[in-house]
C-alpha cells in the first residue's frame, strides 16, 4: 500500500503533467484559431494582409535617402525597407511588409498608369485565381513561383495593378 503523502505527491504530479500537456495542445490548436476562437480555414482563397507598398519616384535614390534620414527607414539589400509584424493568429510567425520605390516610368506597374501598386498576402493563390477568373477579373499573368512565394498580378476595376503573393511557409 502507498503511504498517503506519496499518493498525494503522485496525484499532484499527474495533475501538473496533465495541465502541461493540455496547455501544449491548446497552444498548437490556437495557431488555427482567429480572434473569436473559431477555426481558420486556410483553404479559403482570400487576402490575409498587405505584403508590400510600391510607388514611383522621380529620383528613387534621393527619396530613399530622405526617408532614411527623416523617418528612420533602414534600406535593405533590395533597395527598400521591410516592416515586420507578428501574425495575430500565430504570434510565433513574423510577417514582413516590403516598402519600395521604382523609377518613374518603370514598366513594373504596367499596364496600370497609376503611381503605386499594392502587394496583398493571400492564402490559396490557386483558389484565388480560380475565383477571380470566375468573377471576370482582369488577370495579367500566370502564377509564378519563387523561393519566397507565389505571385500573380491583376488589375482592379479602376486600373490599379495589384500583386497577389502567397508566401512559402
Amino acid at each position: 500500500m502507498i503511504p498517503k503523502f506519496r499518493l498525494i505527491i503522485i496525484i499532484s504530479l499527474l495533475s501538473i503533467f496533465s495541465s502541461c500537456f493540455s496547455s501544449i495542445n491548446k497552444t498548437k490548436n490556437m495557431e488555427n484559431l482567429n480572434n473569436e476562437g473559431t477555426h481558420i480555414d486556410k483553404s479559403i482563397p482570400k487576402v490575409t494582409g498587405v505584403g508590400g507598398i510600391f510607388f514611383f519616384s522621380e529620383d528613387p535614390k534621393e527619396l530613399k535617402d530622405w526617408y532614411a534620414k527623416n523617418l528612420g527607414l533602414e534600406i535593405n539589400n533590395w533597395g527598400g525597407a521591410t516592416f515586420e509584424s507578428r501574425n495575430l493568429h500565430n504570434p510565433k510567425e513574423i510577417n514582413g511588409l516590403q516598402w519600395s520605390l521604382f523609377k518613374k516610368g518603370s514598366e513594373y506597374f504596367a499596364p496600370s498608369t497609376k503611381e503605386f501598386m499594392i502587394n496583398y498576402r493571400v492564402q490559396n493563390i490557386e483558389g484565388m485565381v480560380a475565383k477571380l477568373t470566375e468573377n471576370g477579373a482582369n488577370i495579367l499573368d500566370s502564377i509564378t513561383t519563387y523561393e519566397y512565394g507565389k505571385f500573380v498580378h491583376i488589375l482592379d476595376t479602376e486600373g490599379n495593378k495589384i500583386e497577389l503573393w502567397e508566401p512559402i511557409e
